[in-house]
């Protein structure tokens, strides 16, 4: 049986992808009702579920007239890739962080599952071996992978 966080996200990404514009505004206490559950656990699903890192953006609105807005980014846009480099990977980056971000490319059908399989191999700790500076040098690999994949 799947968990109520794995409904409400499923419900969710649905409803994003009927929507021509990558948007979505929901109010959270209404979908708290329709799923009779506290509003508190649409907090965790949106905080945990829909993060920059799987390709979606939050903005919210509290009060009486508040409004959550998620956004679905196009990682296919030039800037959004330079977004990802700079911001997301960085200088360094440890395996967890790396596999969230091949998760959210993989997750919105930017990378094959071939492709995600052979980034996280070889990103892993066990590839990198003895390294002194792991998580810089699994930045430089991830950075370059990506280049490679997406570059037109």
């Amino acid at each position: 049986m799947a968990r109520l966080s794995d409904i409400i996200e499923d419900f969710l990404k649905e409803l994003i992808d009927e929507n021509s514009e990558s948007e979505l505004q929901i109010q959270r206490n209404e979908l708290a009702n329709k799923f009779s559950c506290a509003p508190s656990q649409i907090n965790y699903v949106l905080t945990t579920r829909f993060t920059t890192d799987k390709g979606y953006y939050i903005e919210s609105r509290r009060g009486g007239g508040g409004y959550i807005v998620i956004k679905r980014a196009d990682y296919k846009l030039q800037d959004s890739l330079v977004d990802i480099i700079n911001e997301k990977i960085g200088e360094s980056i440890t395996y967890d962080g790396g596999v969230l971000i091949t998760d959210g490319l993989y997750q919105r059908d930017l990378i094959t599952d071939r492709e995600m399989r052979l980034m996280k191999a070889v990103i892993n700790d066990r590839s990198l071996g003895n390294i002194s500076d792991r998580n810089k040098v699994r930045a430089d690999i991830l950075k370059s992978i990506i280049l490679v994949i997406f570059s037109w």
